[in-house]
């Protein structure tokens, strides 16, 4: 296969799922529970390099049990969405930026990287062939799940010398059960996410699995999610799970955590940026304590948070709950700023607005 000119070659579908099926999953989808007709599938090993594309039915994955992910977690992701447009199209947004992550990830993780012309291609061709599948826009969007797999059938640390490269495709709708509910996080002071000189920067699934027992904490809390801490001091806020945060002050400046190597790089955390420096806000990128987010809250200084990642795009923060901390932004609703800007993104995103920035890419 050529890595500049990729060709996924099809296998026809012989089942593909009822017409009624379909349009009752993208009338109300949930997230992440139904998929698509279709599947991309891409190999690599060291005699052919990246071979094999395809695009064919979905179907279950077999492995050997020695497979080396399963022991030594060599297992990678993105996630992006398809929008569907005014006109009846369907659009990506940014898609080479989640290519050179992935590719970040991959060398991380002491992966094989994939080129990003066929990251972009097997991301083109899964939206051509299931476009049907992608909600209306005021409904929902389609969410694409590429993920790397190392795949060689053997015991004993070492890398892959195997890949697997998939993509699978799910309609869906808003992230949170509750839609544009303002979050409730709980503060997770015994458990961190990531540390200095770890994976946080890169987004394995090691890295997913050592938040879970955070979030089951939180949700035993009655909290939504969990906020994150470094790892070092237990002070300076990082991340959710799953999402970046930012917090808006009384003077219209923004500030979110720096990108230190424990954080991953939000692709929608990068594009707020811009869009708020854009408008006018001063953006900084700056370490800021748990105690500190107490204390701007109670004074007033701070009179919105919120989090954003591909998934819910943005999520307003009404309340952070801790140990030692009950912390409620404003009156606990989404403020003006997070609003605007949630407006302005995904007006962007979905064609409803200009694109200044050469962000969406229409497929025809």
């Amino acid at each position: 296969m050529d890595a500049m000119n990729p060709v996924f070659v099809e296998t026809p579908h012989g089942a593909v799922q009822p017409e009624a099926v379909r349009a009752a999953a993208i009338a109300k989808p949930g997230f992440g529970r139904v998929f698509t007709d279709h599947m991309v599938t891409l190999r690599f090993n060291a005699e052919r390099g990246w071979h094999d594309g395809r695009i064919e039915p979905l179907t279950t994955l077999s492995f050997h049990p020695a497979t080396v992910m399963l022991h030594y977690a060599q297992m990678i992701f993105e996630g992006l969405k398809a929008y569907r447009l005014p006109d009846g199209t369907a659009a990506l947004f940014r898609p080479e930026m989640n290519a050179r992550r992935m590719q970040r990830s991959a060398e991380r993780l002491c992966m094989e990287p994939l080129p990003e012309a066929l990251f972009l291609e097997s991301v083109r061709a899964l939206v051509r062939k299931d476009a049907a599948w992608i909600p209306a826009p005021d409904v929902g969007t389609l969410y694409l799940r590429p993920f790397l797999l190392g795949t060689e059938t053997a015991l004993g640390v070492h890398a892959s010398t195997d890949y697997l490269y998939c993509l699978i495709a799910s309609p869906v709708g808003s992230y949170f059960a509750g839609g544009a509910a303002p979050l409730t996080l709980w503060i997770s002071e015994t458990t961190s996410r990531a540390a200095p000189g770890g994976t946080g920067e890169a987004k394995c699934g090691g890295n997913y699995a050592a938040s879970l027992t955070a979030l089951a904490e939180a949700k035993r809390e009655g909290c939504d999610q969990t906020i994150f801490l470094d790892a070092v001091e237990h002070r300076y806020v990082e991340e959710l799970g799953g999402m970046n945060v930012f917090f808006v002050f009384d003077d219209g400046s923004l500030a979110t955590p720096p990108l230190t190597g424990t954080i991953l790089p939000g692709i929608t955390r990068d594009s707020i940026i811009r869009l708020a420096r854009d408008r006018g806000h001063e953006v900084r990128e700056e370490l800021y304590s748990i105690d500190q987010w107490a204390a701007d809250a109670a004074s007033g200084r701070l009179v919105e948070a919120f989090a954003c990642g591909t998934a819910a795009v943005i999520a307003p923060i009404g309340r952070v709950r801790g140990r030692q901390h009950d912390i409620t932004m404003g009156d606990g609703g989404a403020g003006p700023v997070t609003e605007a800007l949630f407006t302005a993104l995904t007006g962007i995103q979905r064609g409803e607005l200009p694109d200044p920035y050469g962000w969406v890419e229409k497929l025809v």
